[in-house]
Order: structure tokens, then C-alpha cells, then sequence
């Protein structure tokens, strides 16, 4: 694929939309963007002068590549349904489609299955980075797919990243991600409540994090969120949602195996609490809401 390519966009939230973005600045041809929220995809497709479509069918008709951004497994099976024809397997004929979603591994096997029975190539790169990344063009990516199918997709996903990496078969990327997710969210539980307990012991929070730092408690989400937990600042770059999503998603895989694994089930049960009490859409560093003092009844 090439620069001459005509890329279109399935799922233009945060992430997709600043992908889009990227890759037109970078000389991309971008074709059409579809998302559910209509108002968001018009006002892309304004700025990038490309088609705001009605329907999955109509990006793929109009485009190359595909590129998916959806949020779940219900989102992925309804763009990729083979009974509808407005969904992407409508046009799946030559087409190539990467699929960035964290959905269930088997959701990506079903998928690339359905898309190469229809004449088309499919890949899946599963994004270990957000927003400021994705904008950057430095996303850290991990494939899984055929490997004549990665090559075929490198100098796109060259183009979004800065490291680049194939895993193996359908499925494995996604497996890895999982892994990748289920880790980062019980770091963040944990973080949380040290610092949650420090301020409940009076200790002075940003004295604490600078020596959870230069000791075995460091981590990268004390980088990313330790300020923010302190100062309930949550705007969203990871939402809560998504973090319970995750977890729920090496959970199962987990179940498979036949393996109990209690911190990544209690990093779940809080992300599930803060769901319910309808905080999904902060970010998840409001973890911390659940373990500082007076913070949530």
C-alpha cells in the first residue's frame, strides 16, 4: 500500500479521528470516515475534505484500506456482519481492512475468516499508546494476521507508530494487548491506593510519589496518572469503561486456561463499581476515587 492509497475510517472517537488526522497530514489520501456519532464524523470529514458516509458499506466501496476503531465485540460483529448489507463485508472484494480494536481474541479470528471469504485481506494492530500518540504518530502497535498481509499494511502502520511489531496468527496480538491492559489496570488499582492510604495517613502526596518513583513502587502509571489521582484531575485519555472492558477480557481468557488470577478479578470488580456509579467515561486514574477519604459514598 502506498500513499496513492485511498483510506477510509470505521470509528472516528478520540483515537480514530487523530489517526485520520495523522495520516492525512502525512499525504494520505483519506476517502470517508463513518462513526455512530453522525455530528463528529461530518465535522472530520469537513476538515479532511473527505466523504462523511451513511454506512460502513459506503467507506469501503469508496476506499483501499479500512481502518476500524470500534469500541467492543458488539460494535466489530455489527461492521463485519455478513447478513447486512450495509456492513464492510459488503465491499470486502480486494479491500484491505486493519482493525485496532481490543475486542476478544476469537472476535479477530471470526473476523479476518469472514473478510478473506469475501475476497478481501484483513489484519489486526492492536494499539498499546492513546490519544497524544495516536496524534503524534507514535503509537506502539502489535499485529497479529497472515504475515503477507502485515507487510502489505507496513507502510501504514509505519506511518502511526514508532514501534512496530508482529505477533503472530489472528488472535495472538489481541491475546498480548489483553495481557498488556489487564497489567496497566491492576498497576493503577495499586497505585491508587497507596496513594489513597498516604493521604489518609497525612502524608504529603507529592513527597510520595516522588519516592514511589526512585523505588520499587515506580511504574508507568505513576508517571501517567499519580499526579492526576492526586489532584482528581480525570480528564479521559483511558476510560474506566474501557479499563473494566479490558480486564473482563483477560478474565475470560483466563477462565480458557483454567487459571485464577484474584488481583486482575479485584482490579475488575472496582473498574465494574465506578461503571455502575456512572463514572465509565472518566478516566481510569478515578480509580482513586474509590480508595481516597470522602471522595465517593
Amino acid at each position: 500500500m502506498t500513499e496513492n492509497s485511498r483510506i477510509g475510517f470505521v470509528g472516528v472517537g478520540r483515537m480514530g479521528a487523530n489517526m485520520a488526522k495523522l495520516l492525512k497530514e502525512k499525504g494520505y489520501v483519506i476517502s470517508a470516515v463513518y462513526d455512530r456519532n453522525t455530528s463528529g464524523a461530518e465535522s472530520l470529514a469537513r476538515e479532511l475534505s473527505c466523504e462523511a458516509a451513511t454506512t460502513s458499506a459506503r467507506v469501503a466501496e469508496l476506499s483501499d484500506v479500512v481502518l476500524t476503531v470500534v469500541t467492543d465485540d458488539a460494535a466489530m460483529h455489527e461492521i463485519f456482519a455478513e447478513e447486512n448489507a450495509s456492513s464492510l463485508l459488503a465491499h470486502a472484494k480486494d479491500r484491505l481492512f486493519i482493525n485496532f480494536a481490543t475486542i476478544n481474541p476469537e472476535v479477530h479470528v471470526k473476523v479476518e475468516a469472514l473478510v478473506e471469504r469475501h475476497g478481501g485481506t484483513n489484519l489486526e494492530a492492536l494499539m498499546a499508546s492513546s490519544i497524544t500518540q495516536a496524534r503524534e504518530g507514535t503509537l506502539y502497535l502489535m499485529c497479529g494476521g497472515k504475515e503477507s498481509t502485515y507487510e502489505q499494511a507496513h507502510s501504514i502502520l509505519d506511518a502511526l507508530s514508532s514501534k512496530l511489531l508482529y505477533i503472530g496468527p489472528a488472535g495472538h496480538a489481541a491475546k498480548v494487548k489483553a495481557l498488556v491492559n489487564m497489567v496497566m489496570n491492576c498497576n493503577t488499582a495499586a497505585l491508587a491506593e497507596g496513594l489513597g492510604l498516604g493521604n489518609a495517613l497525612g502524608l504529603d502526596l507529592a513527597m510520595l510519589r516522588e519516592v514511589f518513583g526512585q523505588t520499587g513502587a515506580a511504574s508507568r502509571v505513576l508517571e501517567t496518572d499519580g499526579e492526576d489521582m492526586q489532584n482528581r484531575n480525570h480528564e479521559c485519555y483511558f476510560s474506566a469503561a474501557h479499563a473494566a472492558k479490558d480486564s473482563g477480557i483477560a478474565l475470560n481468557l483466563a477462565q480458557l486456561a483454567g487459571l485464577q488470577l484474584p488481583l486482575a478479578q479485584a482490579t475488575f470488580d472496582q473498574y465494574q463499581h465506578l461503571v455502575k456509579a456512572g463514572k465509565g467515561e472518566l478516566d481510569k486514574s478515578a480509580i482513586a476515587e474509590l480508595v481516597f477519604k470522602g471522595r465517593m459514598k
